[in-house]
């Protein structure tokens, strides 16, 4: 399974652009700071998401410095790249 929930703060966005399908994409940035527990110890957690939103959901749009919890998956950035990029496809504002 390749699920991937995090709630973040939008950190940067792209104007919006189209595939050359006609697909609506939006790239942004999102920057996340948690708490995390790990082998018994508590440990800040801080780092900043690549992602792309394809579809309708792109056309709404996020504003810089929002809240939001974003779900999605990983996939490569490209089919010769091993960078990951979050594909969102649920925001909760």
């Amino acid at each position: 399974m390749n699920t991937l929930v995090l709630q973040a703060v939008v950190a940067q966005t792209e104007p919006l652009r189209y595939t050359p399908a006609g697909i609506p994409l939006l790239r942004v940035v999102l920057h996340h700071v948690s708490d995390q527990t790990e082998a018994n110890m508590k440990r800040k957690v801080e780092c900043e998401v690549n992602a792309v939103i394809l579809g309708d959901l792109a056309l709404k749009g996020l504003k810089l410095g929002e809240q939001i919890t974003a779900r999605g998956f990983l996939a490569k950035r490209s089919l010769k790249s091993t960078q990951l990029v979050m594909h969102i496809n649920h925001i909760e504002y």
